[in-house]
């Protein structure tokens, strides 16, 4: 990321100096609705055939757009970013058909059993990379991956790039080179700003994702995606991958099925039953 350059200013291209530039980070993640389970390796299976683009991702990728679309100027860019197998690449399609200009893939077998450190550690290095073309004004990410529901790359990847992280934002402008999010917590509300660049992730509560209609789907299909390597990258790779792991998972089983459920059969008076039910049980 680069600070050498005027602020770009948000809310129109009146005045506006600079074509913002804004890299996404998006995940593909196996299926929630879908078996998930962890192999001998102690790592998420991924191989099901059943994933997707990580449904926290829809905010952000659609968060980077509203930006865009906002200022209307010739130039802006939303870069969509992801690291991971061959199958990621359907996380930067999906972003693509959303509307995204550009789609890059971290593709390197070193990566594989990478944890959050290790994977923020890529896609710093991956977004160091694409701020020697242009500069990157703004990095945007989900809240969590539905896979890990760690929540702690938007910190992390903040504090590799050398910008503040704003997470959890559930509102967020761009103006006169500031970054502001408002924060819902549960008994508070918070705004917070800070100066470009800068790493926000967004709540689902931020927006309503599009949904891409049969052009875009099919353009995504064609367009090109850049593929990085490693090596490409300038990136040790005993800083990420198993190598450079932080956690590790030492044992993981099945969850036991559940031995306590009751099947009530409604004849009209199922209801009541229910209702009795959650009763009985301090639920309601």
């Amino acid at each position: 990321m680069s600070r050498a350059r005027t602020p770009p200013v948000a809310g129109g291209a009146g005045g506006s100096l600079a074509p913002v530039r804004i890299v996404v980070c998006v995940k593909h993640v196996p299926d929630i609705q879908g078996e998930r389970s962890l192999g001998e390796d102690g790592r998420v299976v991924r191989d099901g055939g059943d994933g997707t683009l990580n449904e926290l991702d829809e905010n952000a990728v659609e968060a980077a757009l509203a930006l865009v679309e906002a200022r209307a100027q010739e130039g802006d860019e939303v870069v969509a970013l992801t690291v991971g197998p061959d199958d990621a690449v359907e996380a930067v399609r999906r972003a693509l058909q959303m509307g995204a200009h550009r789609a890059v893939h971290v593709l390197d077998d070193a990566v594989a059993g990478a944890d959050a450190v290790g994977t923020a550690q890529v896609l710093a290095a991956a977004v160091r990379r694409l701020g020697e073309e242009a500069p990157v004004d703004l990095v945007v990410t989900g809240m969590a991956g539905l896979d890990g529901l760690t929540s702690l790359l938007p910190t992390l990847l903040g504090e590799l790039l050398g910008v503040a992280a704003l997470p959890l934002a559930s509102h967020l402008e761009v103006e006169g080179g500031t970054v502001t999010v408002r924060r819902d917590l549960d008994h508070a509300t918070e705004t917070l700003r800070a100066a470009l660049p800068a790493v926000v992730s967004v709540t689902d509560a931020a927006n309503d994702p599009r949904y891409p209609g049969f052009k875009q789907i099919m353009a995504a299909r064609k367009a090109p995606v850049t593929v990085l390597s490693l090596d490409d990258l300038g990136l040790d790779p005993a800083l990420t991958g198993a190598a450079g792991a932080r956690t590790q998972v030492l044992l993981a089983r099945p969850r036991p099925p559940r031995q306590d459920r009751v099947l009530v059969q409604d004849t009209g008076d199922g209801g009541a039953r229910l209702a009795a039910f959650l009763v009985e049980r301090g639920l309601v």
